[in-house]
């Protein structure tokens, strides 16, 4: 019986959401991130979801106790209930205590592995049309024209935070918050480590094995 209440943990760069998008196609179940919920609520015109628009038009992070509330919200949806696939959080170890706290029970956490090397190559290699906001990449998914936008004929352009100096201080942050997640998740049995070097599809096979177990 695959595990179905399922969380995505991984750097930037290692393909959490390609990953989750499958998996929740596979298994017929929502992939929730948190961006995706706080619009949600939002446009829904809820309680919580007010409360949550006035700190995202005064641009500013909404607090883990209404992010919480509006997770266990979505989470009593009749979609959830036969799984899910958190993405995007919790991102801390006091958010994750606040989910098992309301008695959301996680059976897998998908710790998707990549080496720093391998998230500059993924990231460093981005380029973008500041025009019509299409994406490229230098090795994956070339322009036929180098440089050139396929869709508009704009220069592309790399975004400052592509630049290797910034991914690494982008991996630095991550580990620094989410190293002490991994070891809560570890001890609590639930953390299985994927690997994610090669094609989205070759780590694809391997997370779905890790939860078909």
């Amino acid at each position: 019986m695959a595990k179905t209440k399922l969380m995505m943990l991984g750097p930037p760069g290692a393909g959490k959401g390609t990953q989750a998008q499958q998996l929740a196609e596979k298994f017929d179940i929502p992939q929730i991130s948190t961006g995706d919920m706080l619009r949600s609520a939002r446009r829904k015109g809820t309680e919580l979801g007010k409360e949550a628009a006035k700190f995202m038009d005064a641009g500013e992070l909404v607090p883990d106790e209404v992010v919480i509330r509006i997770v266990k919200e979505r989470l009593s949806e009749p979609d959830a209930e036969g799984g899910f696939i958190l993405d995007g959080f919790p991102r801390t170890v006091g958010q994750a205590e606040a989910l098992d706290e309301m008695g959301v029970e996680l059976e897998a956490v998908l710790n998707i592995e990549v080496s720093e090397e391998e998230v500059v190559r993924r990231l460093g290699g981005r380029l973008s049309c500041p025009n019509c906001g299409a994406t490229f990449h230098e090795e994956f998914k070339p322009p036929t024209e180098e440089g050139v936008c396929d869709e508009c004929g704009s220069d592309l352009v790399k975004r400052p935070d592509d630049r290797p100096e910034a991914i690494r201080e982008r991996l630095k942050a991550y580990h620094a918050k989410t190293a002490p997640l991994v070891d809560y998740y570890r001890d609590q049995g639930v953390l299985i480590d994927v690997d994610g070097e090669g094609t989205p599809d070759e780590v694809y096979g391997r997370a779905e094995a890790a939860i078909s177990d």
